[in-house]
């Protein structure tokens, strides 16, 4: 399914922000898309948190409401909120006021039922409740004129709700260090070109794991355009509902277009999906895992791999291993991982740990995620926002927050960015790391005794 698209302009959602602060926006429910019903909102909209409701009418206005509550699905209660508020932005265009309505009683601010829609007072604004239609009148909970509300225009033609989540300030010193220096890019560089694994074998071996849609094919790309010195696009890359990537690909990566292969593979599979017989099989991860799997095995989510499956490799070497393992989780849908997800993605660290491969989180799109880090790569250790969706995605899998390194791929980029570099490489260091550790456990070393 294609992403649903906002309404809000951008001038709109800038006067927007003058009442809810430095805050993103993440679209939950459109009236036109999913349904003007209250089930369809509900299932869309419940325990998430506060929510901006946008209401748009024919003759143009914008308009709707604010509440720092989670709306549920309940026998009906009302949800205590001093900080609630309607609002309207008029016909939307560039010189109108935003026009700000707090509560006057929090304790009816916002009416929440299995058999109600978006119900600010109980009645002063009500959507979703009847369709299309729009209940609204002034009351001892919202105070307002209806001419400036909404024109006394009470047909929607859309409606939105969308998830308020706050940004917060940048903090004053970065709580990861890292230089941005041209330097520093070259020093990372050479880190990795000269390299070398442990053991005697000639690389390591990364494997990428991730939802559909996080970015693994295009973290491999973006890694690759640093050593080619151009963005490339070798490994196929995009946004579908399913996986794009249905083989299992070990990529080299070169030092130049002519170069030798750099000491590190990146291994990439199909996404996961949350339900059964889509995506990639945690049992077919094991059997990457352990070396079994072939270079270029075509998937089949309906029939998991197994010894008797052809092109099995029966005794991999530990080159044909796997020295380390990556999970690749978008920054943007952390707070929304599906419970679903969460356990297959609980289940595969399961088995990796029983295997004792370590693992590292690759924090993808954190410039989709904070608007600072989109101004500015180099305010990525310094954004309150991402600090918490790097906390928030070490407690959702059980990884330390030492072990996820956020980066941004490149997507809208044609030429190469120094601060792009530095997180890429940043990475695949740590990576090397980690991968070292594995090995250490397979070196045979002389024991001389006295």
């Amino acid at each position: 399914m294609a992403a649903v698209k906002s309404n809000l302009t951008e001038e709109a959602e800038q006067k927007l922000m003058q009442l809810l602060g430095y805050t993103k926006l993440s679209l939950l429910f459109k009236g036109s898309v999913h349904g003007f019903t209250v089930n369809a909102f509900h299932n869309k909209c419940d325990l998430q948190g506060p929510t901006l409701t946008v209401a748009y009418n024919k003759p143009g206005y914008i308009f709707g409401g604010y509440t720092s509550q989670s709306f549920n699905s309940g026998a009906g209660n009302y949800l205590h909120d001093e900080n609630a508020f309607l609002f309207s932005i008029g016909l939307g265009q560039v010189d109108s006021k935003i026009i700000k309505i707090p509560t006057e009683n929090a304790a009816n601010a916002v009416y929440t039922a299995n058999n109600s829609g978006i119900n600010f007072g109980n009645g002063a604004l009500h959507l979703i409740g009847a369709g299309t239609a729009v209940q609204s009148a002034s009351n001892n909970v919202y105070k307002f004129e209806p001419i400036a509300l909404h024109g006394n225009d009470l047909v929607l033609v859309e409606c939105e709700v969308y998830r308020v989540e706050s940004l917060g300030e940048l903090l004053p010193t970065p709580w990861r260090k890292l230089s941005w220096t041209v330097e520093q890019r070259r020093e990372y560089m050479d880190m990795v070109k000269n390299y070398t694994p442990f053991n005697l074998i000639p690389r390591i071996r990364v494997l990428l794991i991730g939802p559909v849609g996080v970015g693994k094919s295009s973290f491999f790309n973006s890694v690759n355009s640093v050593f080619r010195g151009h963005v490339t696009s070798q490994a196929i890359a995009g946004s579908a509902s399913s996986s794009l990537t249905t083989k299992f690909r070990a990529y080299s990566i070169r030092d130049g277009r002519e170069g030798k292969p750099l000491p590190v593979m990146l291994c990439d599979t199909m996404g996961l999906e949350e339900h059964t017989g889509t995506g990639i099989d945690t049992e077919d991860i094991v059997y990457i895992l352990k070396g079994h799997v072939p270079e270029n095995y075509q998937f089949n989510p309906s029939v998991s791999f197994n010894s008797d499956t052809l092109g099995y490799i029966k005794n991999p070497s530990l080159k044909d291993q796997i020295h380390c393992v990556a999970f690749v989780m978008d920054a943007c849908k952390i707070s929304i991982l599906s419970p679903k997800l969460e356990e297959k993605l609980c289940a595969i660290r399961s088995k990796i740990n029983m295997l004792g491969v370590p693992q590292i989180v690759l924090l993808t799109k954190v410039d989709e995620a904070c608007p600072l880090v989109a101004e500015n790569t180099e305010n990525i250790y310094r954004s309150r926002y991402i600090e918490s969706k790097i906390h928030a995605v070490g407690a959702r899998l059980g990884i330390p927050v030492s072990c996820v390194m956020p980066v941004k791929n490149y997507s809208s980029e044609v030429d190469l960015e120094k601060s792009i570099d530095i997180l890429l490489l940043a990475a695949i260091i740590q990576m090397q790391r980690f991968a070292d550790n594995y090995l250490d456990n397979f070196c045979i070393y002389d024991e001389k005794f006295d």
